[in-house]
């Protein structure tokens, strides 16, 4: 496509904001800047124009929130307007290589399990304005602004399912390089890559001078070529308009700086105009672009964390898998997820990195399970997982739902294994564990055993995956059976990552079979393969025997720093104890709202009332201070969104059982101060406020929620009405965030006792202080503290 054929050669330019435009054109606050395509079609094909006399080659149709979600039968529509009229504006300028993006944007909504969207409606809400974009012209796919692993990854996939066209993906970042689900910029790539993403890199959200920070470690990892389109800066208000704060001049020596280093691609967002792309098309198009090089970092990923393999040996839990588990089999059997979830977490209690994940019994239906398995641990548990089938079809439904870059177990030297699973990790991204056996069984020598890895790694690049995301495992054999089982596979391991350079992995366990004191011999075949170059095993990390031999290869081999892994362990002042110890040990209501597990937490609840336990004691002593441990965690950095609400869900499922108790008695939980949470008028996501609100409701809080989209008057009149003394203000777009400084000057007016917090994406603290909020919450535990410092709540 000459659109890839382009980007191979030189560097290109995006456009930059259509937004800031359409507020100078005249777009009121809370009008959808889509609706211009049918009212203003002229003034949208003049922005587009004065993005290309800029100097930019790549037109970005007015369609990024042109969703069913948002706008209803008419998305299809505006979609199909907005491409044309980027289309037509290229013709009529007249100048060769420019390419009109359709662009698309996030839904405003979470999805599930930490929100109410389903995968399945999020991709078909994207496919339809892909089939637009594509039917009206369109020259690639633009997927930008997503803060979601799971909603871009619907997104994409509907992309390259629904058209032939290139797909560049970007997503926001804070300035730790950390989504709002928590995934870092490797993790990112990782997935963006595997699902075949054309180019890949961030916008919105910062400034240029906070992208040059995050820009090294996206070069680092991205093996495709990186987008940067940064915003002018921050907003601020003056003389009743948003501005932004970095000039043209500066931002193009920035973006020039990220050109030099290897960036690709060049744009702009919020508060970018002509001005700013001309500077920097002038700057830098006369660049030489830089190599994009083919990385060789061995990523797996869950929602929030990476494991990178190879760095430094890699544990992957055994436990999850009903092979010689009696209570396993019971528990699928019975579809008793909630054991299933504990013997999870008490694996990641334990130290294991990475999850394997084993639902196969021929008398369940195994992919129904599988799929009902990987929503509940990926609820709760934060750890990339190892989706373990033999059958391609329970492999392909888990690699679709899965959020992140799984890993895959697996595929062997065998035609019939390899056409079947490397489609589908070729398509969904994954690392595959390969296995050294094919027709002719597995070889006695690690020469055979080689050379079948080598035939797998070649196989593999035909269907375009790269030796990174191979795992070769060299097949522990029983020593019982045969004396130099262990040997050949050590041998094999040392072979395989000499011969091939690919990663390794080794289920530990079959080494003893059939012998007693299994772990010793286990351990010992451990440390010796750690040593050959093993860089993964599927082991019990419950055993002390194996984590032993785990920490001590690290500490002796340098590749634990200051021993601080080791004297974490084993120093006895130093242990943590371990939040769940086993499967069958119910968590304390406390550890279960820790671990955000719904039905323990509700079970414990009951438990603690049943024992005649005060209900006030138990929000006190068990619910809030477990809150207040996830919320502040929150507020460090240590944990993410998708944790703290499945964090709250589970305290709410407790105070839902007390609240039951109480009725039962013919008394009523207390509630706290009113408070009014809305989304101001124009703005109709309200992501952020439904957070803020879980949480308040958590703390006992009685929240008067408005809804989105809601003029100053409602909230003054309900402000009065209720009496309250504190109300939530959200919004998420700049054009919006004037309405929300009209309602604070009202409410000032109308009640001046009432304090007034805000917050959204497009909220600074010093934009705050300009419209006049009494505080700015810069994430939705810090709205709970600020109520409770109101109130002169310390619980």
């Amino acid at each position: 496509m000459p659109f890839l054929e382009d980007l191979q050669n030189q560097i290109m330019f995006f456009d930059g904001a259509m937004g800031t435009m359409l507020q100078q054109a005249g777009l009121q606050a809370g009008e959808k800047p889509e609706e211009w395509n049918f009212t203003h079609p002229e003034t949208i094909q003049e922005i587009h124009t004065a993005y290309l006399r800029a100097g930019c080659r790549i037109l970005s149709s007015n369609t990024f929130g042109a969703n069913s979600i948002k706008m209803g039968e008419r998305a299809g529509e505006a979609v199909a307007r907005g491409v044309a009229l980027a289309r037509q504006a290229v013709a009529r300028w007249g100048r060769p290589n420019c390419y009109v993006a359709c662009d698309i944007g996030p839904t405003g909504k979470l999805l599930q399990p930490i929100g109410d969207l389903s995968f399945q409606d999020a991709y078909d809400t994207f496919a339809q304005m892909v089939r637009a974009g594509e039917k009206a012209g369109a020259d690639l796919i633009l997927l930008e602004t997503f803060s979601d692993t799971l909603e871009i990854k619907a997104a994409l996939l509907a992309a390259k399912e629904n058209s032939k066209l290139p797909v560049a993906a970007t997503m926001i970042f804070d300035a730790q390089g950390k989504l709002l689900t928590g995934a870092d910029i490797p993790g990112v790539v990782a997935l963006l890559e595997g699902l075949g993403a054309d180019a890949i890199g961030m916008n919105c959200g910062l400034g240029p001078d906070q992208f040059e920070m995050l820009l090294p470690a996206f070069l680092e990892y991205s093996s495709l070529p990186v987008i940067v389109n940064p915003n002018a800066g921050m907003p601020r208000t003056e003389n009743g308009q948003t501005v932004f704060d970095v000039p043209p001049e500066t931002y193009a020596a920035s973006m020039e700086r990220m050109a030099r280093r290897g960036a690709r691609l060049l744009g702009g967002c919020c508060g970018t105009t002509p001005a700013h792309l001309e500077a920097m098309v002038k700057i830098c198009r006369d660049l030489p672009p830089l190599p994009v090089i083919q990385k060789k970092q061995t990523l797996v990923s869950s929602y929030s964390k990476t494991v990178e393999i190879g760095e430094k040996p890699v544990i992957i839990g055994e436990r999850i898998n009903p092979t010689g588990k009696k209570l396993m089999k019971q528990a699928l059997r019975e579809k008793d997820l909630t054991y299933v979830v504990r013997e999870g977490l008490m694996q990641k209690d334990h130290g294991a990195h990475i999850l394997d994940v084993n639902v196969g019994l021929p008398e369940i239906d195994e992919k129904e399970m599988m799929d009902r398995v990987l929503f509940e641990l990926q609820s709760v548990i934060d750890l990339p997982l190892q989706i373990d089938s033999s059958s391609p079809r329970v492999l392909e439904s888990a690699l679709r739902a899965y959020n992140g870059k799984a890993m895959v177990n697996s595929v062997s030297g065998k035609r019939e294994s390899m056409e079947a699973v490397f489609p589908l990790v070729a398509k969904y991204g994954g690392v595959v564990v390969a296995l050294t056996l094919d027709e002719n069984g597995i070889p006695e020598t690690a020469e055979g055993r080689l050379a079948i890895a080598e035939k797998i790694v070649r196989t593999a690049a035909s269907y375009g995956i790269q030796p990174k995301d191979i795992v070769v495992d060299a097949l522990t054999m029983t020593v019982s059976s045969a004396t130099d089982a262990a040997k050949v596979t050590l041998e094999a391991v040392g072979l395989i990552k000499e011969k091939l350079g690919v990663r390794t992995i080794l289920g530990v366990s079959n080494v003893s079979f059939g012998l007693p004191q299994r772990e010793i011999l286990n351990a010992g075949f451990y440390t010796l393969a750690l040593y050959r170059g093993l860089d993964a095993a599927i082991i019990n990390p419950a055993s002390e025997a194996m984590m032993r031999a785990y920490y001590g290869y690290l500490a002796l081999m340098g590749l634990d720093t200051n021993f601080d892994a080791y004297i974490n362990k084993f120093s006895q002042a130093e242990t943590p104890v371990p939040a769940v110890q086993s499967a069958n040990q119910a968590a304390s209501l406390y550890d279960a709202v820790l671990c955000g597990l719904k039905a323990e937490a509700a079970g414990a609840a009951k438990a603690y009332l049943d024992l005649g336990k005060e209900p006030l004691k138990i929000i006190n002593e068990e619910l809030v201070p477990a809150l207040d441990v996830v919320g502040k965690g929150f507020e460090e950095g240590t944990v993410f969104l998708p944790k703290l609400l499945m964090s709250a869900e589970a305290a709410k499922s407790a105070f839902e059982v007390i609240k039951e108790h109480l009725m039962r008695l013919g008394k009523t939980q207390e509630k706290r101060e009113k408070i009014i949470l809305a989304t101001v008028k124009g703005d109709i996501h309200d992501i952020g406020k439904n957070i803020v609100k879980v949480l308040l409701e958590n703390y006992g809080y009685d929240v008067i929620d408005l809804g989105k989209d809601v003029a100053e008057e409602k909230i003054v009149e309900e402000a009065l009405k209720n009496q309250v003394q504190l109300i939530g203000l959200s919004a998420l777009m700049t054009t919006t965030v004037l309405h929300m400084e009209s309602t604070i000057q009202m409410l000032k007016k109308a009640k001046p006792d009432c304090k007034v917090m805000v917050g959204g994406a497009v909220l600074t603290q010093e934009y705050a202080d300009q419209i006049g909020a009494d505080f700015y919450g810069k994430d939705a535990m810090a709205s709970v503290y600020y109520a409770q410092q109101l109130f002169h709540h310390t619980t």
